[in-house]
């Protein structure tokens, strides 16, 4: 053999030996990263069936409501194997979510993992090993169950949500999603439901993002309130209709004239010409500074909650249909259920909007408090002169305004009415109530919205009516 090809081999050797280097370097480090950086990650997962075997050996602990009504219950089945119920299936599907072997896991159950299935930081089978009759820890919720059955009950076959919150504490009293599911036969029904277009699975009081329609003139009225001088003593002049062009304009429902009216009774009557007027008034920034006081375009703080972050556009000024009609919460103004019953819920607490929570404690087996949520202020996004304004006017709007058919006699009930369109075609409109009760001292505020209810002969005010007929015990 020449020199000139033991040379050849040697470096083919050599390259096939770089090659094979790289190679190894190249999965040391990717088995390195996947240990460093995503062990946690791919330990935790629901598709790990290690982890769920060693997750299913301890027996899964219990969610109760706030007055210790359980809402599942869990039974062994084996060293690794167990059946999580669900007490009330289709009422609390949303909020509670479920936990499954091959679908893995969500809401409630998915938050709070590894406290119900003892792996938290707080079990003591951590620092002293495991025990076959090992359970783990349980959370009450804020929830009240008598609350959200009546909620679920009126939303009917509606599709829609409903949202109720102590505005005090941010406590979420009640959460309904609809259409709804059952997580105690996921198997059978996943695959038919994980394709239906009216999306079972998703929690639309959290992540749902509709036009808010005329229940945004709560914060247009506010900002007006706020920026203009005088305005709670203006008189209007409402004629039904605003022409921007010869082929735009704003219209009252109906094109219904209100005439000469002041603030209030513009906001009880929900005229769009006074509030889409009002909006191209104090213009694009400054309705959009107020619509970031109550986290529009953020990050509403929360943590039990995974929340949809609501928005408000941004317009140039020449765009003034576009501003008038976002003034009236249409024309790229989009909300979440839990988003409106915040801004109810800053106006019947002074101008204080506290943290939306669905959580109020940690337990042992045993009942013992291993840890408490507490309430968290976000913060005074308005004066409590003015919120006590806004309080008054959606007293009235019951009263005599647009939603007289959420009067309780032994109740006084407090709202704004909305009318969403859909921005993407010729579809029935959504229906809206949001609202507190009872006026002096409220306890409960809350957001409806029915889809497509706009038309229908019960509106979201009449959802809210009977939630709070049963729940107050008209």
């Amino acid at each position: 053999m020449s020199n000139n090809e033991k040379n050849n081999i040697a470096d083919n050797i050599k390259k096939v030996l770089i090659v094979f280097l790289a190679f190894f370097i190249a999965l040391i480090s990717y088995i390195n990263y996947i240990y460093v950086f995503k062990s946690d990650e791919y330990k935790e997962s629901a598709f790990n069936k290690r982890h769920q075997a060693e997750r299913d050996k301890v027996l899964r602990g219990t969610i109760f409501d706030r007055d210790m009504n359980a809402l599942t219950s869990s039974e062994k089945n084996g060293e690794f194997d167990q059946t999580r119920k669900y007490l009330y299936p289709e009422q609390f599907a949303h909020v509670i979510g479920y936990y499954d072997v091959v679908y893995g896991l969500s809401g409630l159950e998915k938050k709070f993992d590894k406290v119900l299935s003892g792996n938290d930081e707080f079990s003591l089978k951590k620092y002293f090993g495991k025990d076959e009759d090992e359970v783990g820890n349980s959370i009450v919720t804020t929830l009240n169950k008598q609350l959200q059955l009546a909620a679920y009950d009126a939303l009917g076959d509606q599709k829609g949500s409903v949202v109720a919150l102590n505005p005090k504490t941010g406590e979420v009293l009640a959460m309904v999603s609809k259409p709804t599911f059952n997580p105690n036969n996921l198997e059978e029904i996943w695959d038919e439901l994980s394709q239906d277009e009216e999306t079972p699975f998703l929690n639309r009081s959290t992540a749902g993002l509709y036009a808010p329609g005329s229940t945004f003139k709560v914060v247009t009225a506010i900002s007006a309130i706020e920026n203009i001088s005088d305005i709670t003593t203006r008189t209007f002049q409402d004629d039904g209709v605003i022409y921007f062009n010869d082929t735009t304009s704003l219209e009252n429902y109906d094109r219904i004239p209100h005439g000469s009216i002041n603030l209030e009774q513009a906001f009880s009557v929900s005229s769009n010409v006074v509030f889409g007027t009002l909006a191209m008034e104090l213009g694009n920034d400054k309705l959009k500074e107020t619509a970031e006081k109550f986290y529009f375009n953020k990050e509403i703080p929360s943590s039990t909650l995974v929340l949809e972050d609501s928005s408000f556009p941004t317009y140039k000024k020449y765009e003034q249909g576009n501003i008038a009609q976002s003034g009236i919460g249409q024309s790229g103004v989009l909300a979440s259920p839990m988003q409106m019953a915040l801004i109810a819920s800053a106006v019947a607490n002074d101008g204080v909007m506290m943290e939306p929570n669905v959580v109020k404690e940690v337990i042992d087996p045993s009942g013992n408090k291993v840890s408490e949520v507490e309430s968290k202020e976000i913060g005074e996004v308005i004066s409590p002169e003015t919120a006590q304004i806004l309080q008054q006017y959606m007293r009235t709007v019951v009263t005599s305004g647009t939603a007289t058919n959420a009067n309780l006699w032994n109740v006084e009930v407090c709202g704004k009415t909305g009318t969403a369109d859909h921005d993407s075609g010729d579809k029935v409109p959504h229906s809206w109530f949001i609202g507190f009760a009872p006026y002096e001292n409220p306890e409960i505020a809350f957001a409806v919205i029915l889809e497509e209810g706009g038309n229908s002969s019960r509106n979201a005010a009449e959802v809210a009516k009977d939630m709070l007929s049963s729940y107050y015990g008209e």
